[in-house]
């Protein structure tokens, strides 16, 4: 297994450290089900879902079929 570089700007808007470490998980190790990302940042399904709607709310990350990812806005081209 290679691995891979990747270098995730956190938006300046995202203050919480939950949030950044939800929206940095998410843009380095790809979309992800609220399960995943339980699993990879070894926190509650409860927090979880607070910071992603939060972080969805703001534009930031985007649901699509159960699985949450940076929002192809910031994914793109990182934030504007």
């Amino acid at each position: 297994m290679t691995a891979r570089s990747t270098h995730a700007e956190v938006p300046e808007e995202i203050q919480s450290p939950r949030a950044k470490l939800v929206y940095l998980s998410l843009a380095a190790g790809g979309p992800a089900n609220v399960d995943e990302l339980q699993s990879r940042l070894s926190t509650t399904k409860l927090t979880l879902y607070g910071v992603l709607g939060t972080l969805s709310e703001r534009g930031l990350v985007e649901r699509k079929r159960g699985r949450y990812a940076v929002s192809s806005c910031f994914a793109a081209n990182g934030p504007s």
